[in-house]
């Protein structure tokens, strides 16, 4: 498989309430770095995966509602965990969703798609999955 890979990073706050996430029960805040890989079979006539900028610009829409929110306080999330791998699975079901409308102009070739979240330079987590 071919895969195009772009990055962007998201700044929240949240918290984690139950006893099984220690002292990230509290409030608390956490830059991640987002990664949205996305797979086809083979290249276009343009030698190309998927436009680059095109990504770009679903990643920075997909992720524009979460910028500076306090996921607490996100009425979609109530009585969620927004943990990492939460937070993974809800950015792929946006980007999916992206690539399944046609505005990647990628012909339906995009059959996969990855996201990854980098919660520091020790610890990422990620939701990958077919489109």
């Amino acid at each position: 498989m071919f895969a195009v890979e772009v990055r962007d990073h998201i700044m929240i706050g949240h918290s984690l309430p139950s006893p099984v996430f220690g002292p990230a029960q509290g409030m608390h805040g956490a830059t991640f770095t987002v990664d949205a890989a996305f797979y086809t079979e083979d290249i276009d006539d343009h030698g190309l995966v998927v436009d680059i900028g095109l990504a770009t610009e679903a990643l920075t829409e997909v992720l524009a509602p979460l910028r500076y929110q306090n996921l607490d306080d996100v009425a979609e999330f109530k009585g969620k965990f927004t943990t990492t791998e939460f937070l993974c699975r809800h950015i792929f079901d946006g980007m999916a969703g992206f690539a399944r409308s046609g505005r990647l102009n990628d012909g339906g070739r995009v059959k996969k798609l990855r996201i990854m979240l980098h919660e520091s330079h020790v610890a990422r987590a990620w939701y990958e999955g077919a489109i």
